[in-house]
């Protein structure tokens, strides 16, 4: 113990070795916290990122997630050695805030991209593969990255939104549900029979096989219209054959009225010849008569 004791007593001397030895054992040790705070910092966000995969979390997210919190950590375990070492942390914590508030300012608008990727991906309002429309754009989702959403559209091309734009428009997404309904409006004319048309339509659509039976399709009179009748026919289909079936009823049901003798609704333009003006009518008159009298 007596060595233990003038060890101390020496290395709070003022000899000058004394003094070195003091501060390189204080430089060791806070080497050795930055080292513990280091590993367990990176030990929990590693444990965060897992547990994020784990719950189906996007990978992109479980990433930007686990960066985050190990900054955190780290910037904690920093600020604390520099405590140990004795460096008055106060106005460092000052300058780091000022620091983060300018940047923070000069990055808002990638800072709201950022967060509304965040949202977007704890949220999945849609997924990679789905068809969407958002932003006055519709097309099948490509990518959500942290800054942008990455549409293709049905012309090939790649619209890049970004995501404050996405999160805070109206998404309609169109692969959310598995079924979807058609809606056919059909114009028929004054002098046809109704009954009879929509039972040529009701045979048709029967005869598709992809028309889901439940729900039952509609077929009714939606209104009148000055050259007729408009019925709305209403099938239901799986989303993926939606545009297909769309187009294949439209086909039959024109081929069927036509071998039926249902004539849909003609919209009549007449035309008519303008008439000559009251002066330019008198003026011709004038002219062409010979017994006019001269002007002097």
């Amino acid at each position: 113990m007596d060595y233990l004791e003038r060890a101390v007593a020496w290395l709070h001397s003022d000899h000058p070795l004394a003094i070195a030895t003091e501060v390189a054992l204080k430089i060791a040790f806070a080497l050795l916290l930055l080292l513990i705070g280091w590993r367990i910092a990176r030990r929990l966000a590693d444990g965060l990122r897992r547990v994020l995969s784990r719950t189906g979390a996007d990978p992109l997210l479980g990433d930007f997630l686990r960066n985050v919190v190990f900054a955190l950590l780290l910037s904690v375990v920093v600020v604390g050695v520099l405590d140990r070492l004795g460096v008055p942390t106060a106005s460092l914590l000052a300058a780091l805030g000022a620091a983060g508030l300018a940047i923070g300012l000069a990055l808002q608008a990638s800072l709201s991209n950022i967060a509304a990727g965040v949202l977007l991906m704890v949220f999945r309002p849609f997924r990679v593969g789905q068809s969407v429309e958002v932003g006055g754009v519709s097309g099948t989702v490509q990518n959500v990255s942290l800054m942008h959403t990455h549409l293709l559209t049905a012309d090939n091309r790649e619209v890049i939104l970004p995501n404050s734009k996405v999160a805070s428009d109206a998404i309609v997404n169109a692969s959310a549900r598995t079924t979807r309904r058609i809606e056919l409006g059909i114009e028929l004319g004054a002098q046809e029979d109704v009954r009879l048309a929509m039972s040529e339509i009701r045979a048709i659509v029967e005869a598709d096989p992809r028309v889901l039976k439940q729900p039952a399709t509609e077929i009714v009179v939606s209104g009148l219209t000055e050259n007729g009748f408009r019925v709305a026919v209403r099938p239901w289909v799986q989303s993926g054959d939606f545009g297909a079936v769309q187009s294949d009823l439209l086909l039959a049901i024109r081929q069927r009225f036509e071998a039926a003798g249902i004539r849909l609704a003609q919209r009549e333009l007449v035309f008519r010849p303008a008439l000559p003006a009251a002066g330019a009518a008198q003026s011709s008159s004038h002219l062409s008569d010979p017994q006019a009298p001269a002007r002097e």
